[in-house]
C-alpha cells in the first residue's frame, strides 16, 4: 500500500488499480450535480507573466515565469515532471496571504511555455543550471535572499541546484513528497504508469475532469488552472491509427440516475464520437516516457545531497514514506524538519495549498526569514 502510494515520482499516479493502456476502462463517478471543468486563467492567481531570455551555449533559451509579490524573500516554486509552473497557481495566492514573500514559478525545460534549443536535455545538471540562470537574468549579481522550493522532480532538482551552489543568496530548501529510496523503487513501474494514461483528450475541459476524477489532482480549483500548462493541441492527424481509441480512455462518464437511459447514452456517445473528429484533440505537452533516461540522474545520490546543504530544510510528504538510513539518522540529529500532510494525493501543494502555505509560512517565519502579514495568523 505504501509503495502504491508513493509510486508515481514524475506524474501524479491515478490511485486506480487496472487502469491498463488498451483497456478502455471508463471511470463512472455516482448521481450528483456536475461539477465546473472549464480552465481558469494564470491571471486570476499571478500578478505577472514573463519570458526571461538567457545565453546558453551560442543560442538563447526562453523560459516562461509567473511571478506575484514585491516584498521579502523570493520563493523560487520548481514544479514535478510533465506539470507546469501553472500547478502552483492555487498555492502561490495562499503563500501571498500569509507572508511577506514574492514568488517565482518557473517553467522547467521541455515543459509549459519554455522554449530552449535542447528541449530533451533533463539532466540534473542542466536543469539545475538553467535555475541559476533564470535567477541571475531576473536579479543580476545582487540577488534577493531565495528559498527554492520544488515537487517531485522539482523537488530533485531544487536539490541539485543548491548543492551544486548555483544560488549564491539560498536561503533555504524545500522538498515535497520526494524520497530517493521510494523514488528509486518507483522508476521500474513508472513506464507502465505513463502508458496507462489517456493519450488525447477531446478538449481541455475533458482533461482537467480526467485529473480529477482518476485522482491525478484532487482540488478541482487547482486541477482547472494546472491542467492547462500540461497539455497542449495535437499535432498528430486525427486518422492516425489509435488516436480514436486512446480518446474514449480520456472520457469519464457521469452516471446517469435514470437506469432506463441506457439507449439514449449510446446514442450520445455516437454523436460525441462525430463531435470529436471535428474538433481539435488535446495531448500531454511532454512525453515522460522519452525521458527515461535522466529518472535515474535525478534521484540517485538525493540524500546524502539534501543533508549536505547547509540551508535550513524542510521535507513535507504526502504520507508516512520510507526514509532511508541517511534521512532517518539527519532528522533524528535535527537537520531538517519533516511535516506528513495525510489525505493528500502525490500533488500535495495542488491537494492542499492552504496545508503547504502553512508549513512553509510556519517554517519561514521560525527561521526569521520574513514575517506574518498583518492580520494572520
Amino acid at each position: 500500500m505504501e509503495k502504491q502510494l508513493h509510486l508515481n515520482l514524475l506524474a501524479s499516479k491515478p490511485p486506480m488499480a487496472g487502469l491498463q493502456s488498451g483497456s478502455n476502462v471508463k471511470l463512472r463517478m455516482g448521481p450528483g450535480r456536475k461539477r465546473d471543468f472549464t480552465p481558469l486563467p494564470w491571471s486570476q492567481y499571478f500578478e505577472t507573466m514573463e519570458d526571461v531570455e538567457v545565453e546558453n551555449d551560442n543560442s538563447k533559451d526562453t523560459f516562461r515565469i509567473y511571478s506575484s509579490g514585491s516584498l521579502g524573500p523570493v520563493l523560487m516554486l520548481l514544479h514535478g515532471g510533465g506539470h507546469s509552473a501553472l500547478s502552483w497557481a492555487v498555492f502561490t495566492s495562499v503563500i501571498c496571504s500569509r507572508i511577506n514573500c514574492r514568488v517565482v514559478a518557473m517553467d522547467l525545460r521541455g515543459h509549459g511555455d519554455t522554449k530552449v534549443k535542447n528541449p530533451d536535455d533533463l539532466s540534473a545538471e542542466t536543469m539545475a543550471k538553467d535555475i541559476g540562470k533564470v535567477l541571475e537574468a531576473l536579479y543580476g549579481e545582487n540577488p534577493p535572499p531565495i528559498m527554492i522550493i520544488g515537487h517531485s522532480m522539482g523537488g530533485a532538482i531544487a536539490v541539485h541546484t543548491a548543492a551544486a551552489n548555483h544560488v549564491p543568496s539560498l536561503l533555504g530548501l524545500c522538498v515535497i513528497d520526494v524520497v530517493e529510496g521510494t523514488a528509486m523503487d518507483a522508476l521500474n513501474s513508472m513506464q507502465n504508469f505513463l502508458r496507462s494514461r489517456p493519450k488525447t483528450f477531446k478538449s481541455v475541459e475533458n482533461a482537467i475532469e480526467w485529473s480529477v476524477k482518476s485522482g491525478q489532482i484532487r482540488n478541482v480549483e487547482s486541477a482547472r488552472v494546472s491542467m492547462v500548462g500540461q497539455v497542449k493541441k495535437c499535432e498528430e492527424p486525427l486518422s492516425s491509427p489509435g488516436v480514436s481509441k486512446s480518446i474514449s480512455e480520456g472520457i469519464i462518464e457521469e452516471e446517469e440516475e435514470d437506469e432506463e437511459g441506457g439507449e439514449s447514452n449510446h446514442k450520445r456517445k455516437k454523436e460525441d464520437d462525430q463531435e470529436i473528429k471535428k474538433e481539435c484533440l488535446y495531448t500531454w505537452r511532454i512525453e515522460l516516457s522519452k525521458t527515461e533516461k535522466y529518472w535515474e540522474g535525478w534521484f540517485k545520490g538525493l540524500s546524502s545531497l539534501f543533508l549536505t546543504c547547509s540551508v535550513p530544510k524542510l521535507l513535507l510528504l504526502a504520507g508516512v514514506d520510507r526514509l532511508d538510513k541517511d534521512l532517518t539518522i539527519g532528522q533524528m540529529q535535527g537537520k531538517f524538519q519533516m511535516q506528513v500532510l495525510p489525505q493528500c494525493g502525490h500533488a500535495v501543494h495542488e491537494d492542499a495549498p492552504e496545508k503547504v502555505a502553512d508549513a512553509l509560512a510556519t517554517f519561514m517565519v521560525r527561521h526569521k526569514f520574513t514575517e506574518f502579514k498583518e492580520g494572520f495568523p
